[in-house]
């Protein structure tokens, strides 16, 4: 390791909480299994995104290694070796040799895979004292400021499933949220890298993620979820490890606020007061805020 990625490996990682402001328009941000891929929906008609389904987007971006993203974070950042972000909750993984890793040499482990030292391990092996049980970065659940409006039609095909038909058709299978604004927490907790909760993490991969942010839906797009817009990317760090400002007071501060009707779904954004700032009460309290939509690379 040379001396500059030496200094650079042993910065600290700040105490932060961060929050997602994201605009869904005619797609389907996240569909529930439960619910033959609705858009995910509570009782009282708000509209959910897993944390599970955003952390998603950034496993995929690190994983493709030939991809523009990869590609062009890691000549920002001179990340230098790709063995060190490989994937663990990757769909093509080998248990056995994660297990067999993660056994006997636990170094090694938390060294290879940038998900395991950020969001933590979900391989809770028995008598595995010494395994990840939580990261560094924690997404909460995403919801929709007001209730959403769900539109269900039927796709069509040119060519039929069965040979004596000419076109084949999947009832319903096309489910998208009309209109929504959604919020999604995050928090960085430098307690889980420090200790014996020491999970691996270092500063170069709390920078890796937040490069990554503004680009996990423009660049995961798909047929159903064409349109589902980052907004804001609101990062705010404190000015102690301990945290000099309560979270919620930040969250709720940059969280929009509808103009009218707050229980009723809308069909675009200027039905919002949507902030670009913190009050100069609340920016006294803490480092440093800002808008990671504007570091794009």
């Amino acid at each position: 390791m040379t001396e500059q990625n030496s200094v650079k490996t042993e910065q600290p990682i700040t105490r932060a909480t961060g929050l997602l402001v994201i605009e869904v328009i005619n797609s389907n941000p996240n569909g529930d299994p439960d619910r033959e891929s609705d858009p995910r929906q509570r009782p009282d008609g708000k509209g959910e995104i897993s944390p599970v389904s955003f952390k998603r987007k950034l496993r995929d971006l690190v994983e493709d290694k030939q991809g523009l993203v990869w590609t062009e974070i890691n000549k920002k950042l001179n990340l230098n070796n790709n063995d060190d972000y490989a994937i663990l909750e990757s769909r093509g993984r080998k248990r056995d040799e994660i297990t067999k890793l993660l056994t006997n040499d636990f170094n090694a482990f938390k060294k290879k895979y940038w998900d395991g030292r950020v969001f933590g391990n979900t391989f809770l092996e028995t008598g595995a004292s010494t395994t990840i049980k939580t990261g560094v970065v924690q997404f909460g659940l995403g919801l929709s400021l007001a209730p959403i409006d769900i539109e269900r039609s039927t796709n069509t095909s040119k060519a039929g499933v069965e040979v004596d038909k000419d076109r084949g058709m999947a009832p319903m299978a096309y489910r998208i949220v009309k209109h929504g604004i959604y919020c999604m927490p995050f928090f960085i907790n430098p307690s889980a890298a420090s200790g014996e909760r020491n999970t691996g993490c270092t500063k170069p991969d709390i920078d890796l993620l937040l490069a990554l942010i503004p680009h996990a839906y423009a660049h995961t797009r798909s047929y159903i979820r064409s349109n589902v817009e980052l907004l804001h990317a609101w990062y705010i760090e404190h000015s102690s490890p301990l945290g000099s400002c309560p979270d919620y007071k930040l969250i709720d501060a940059l969280t929009p606020k509808k103009k009218s009707e707050p229980n009723k779904w809308s069909s675009s954004r200027d039905e919002y007061d949507i902030l670009d700032k913190l009050s100069d009460e609340l920016k006294s309290k803490v480092k440093s805020i800002e808008d990671l939509m504007e570091k794009k690379c």
